[in-house]
């Protein structure tokens, strides 16, 4: 069992930078593959990025490539989410995921069905 918990949301403007954490318990977190997905109000919960839990992978939505930075601390059992040059489409609550499952290629990763834990959320508003 994983409980994972997000920190880190918030609301600014156009262009700033967010971090969101995600803080996992569990004695295997290295072991799992990490993922963040987003849901916007009235729409389907997006993929935002993934890491695989071995050589430190990473996979990127189109949408956010180049401005976000996903990547993990095994130390400390947390993963982030660094968010820059934020756009007012950003906004979204943010989640965190993971699986000890075996993972494929890009599909894999973006595939929320794919994942076995998630945390509760947090809101990132990104104003204009």
């Amino acid at each position: 069992q994983v409980q994972l918990v997000e920190s880190g949301g918030g609301l600014v403007q156009a262009g700033d930078s967010l971090r969101l954490s995600c803080a996992a318990s569990g004695r295997t977190f290295s072991r799992y593959a990490m993922g963040w997905f987003r849901q916007a109000p009235g729409k389907e919960r997006d993929f935002v990025a993934a890491i695989r839990w071995s050589f430190g992978f990473t996979y990127y939505a189109d949408s956010v490539k180049g401005r976000f930075t996903i990547s993990r601390d095994n130390a400390k059992n947390t993963v982030y989410l660094q968010m820059d040059s934020l756009k007012p489409e950003d906004t979204a609550v943010y989640y965190c995921a993971a699986t000890d499952g075996a993972l494929g290629g890009y599909s894999d990763y973006g595939d929320s069905g794919r994942y076995d834990y998630w945390g509760q959320g947090t809101q990132v508003t990104v104003s204009s």
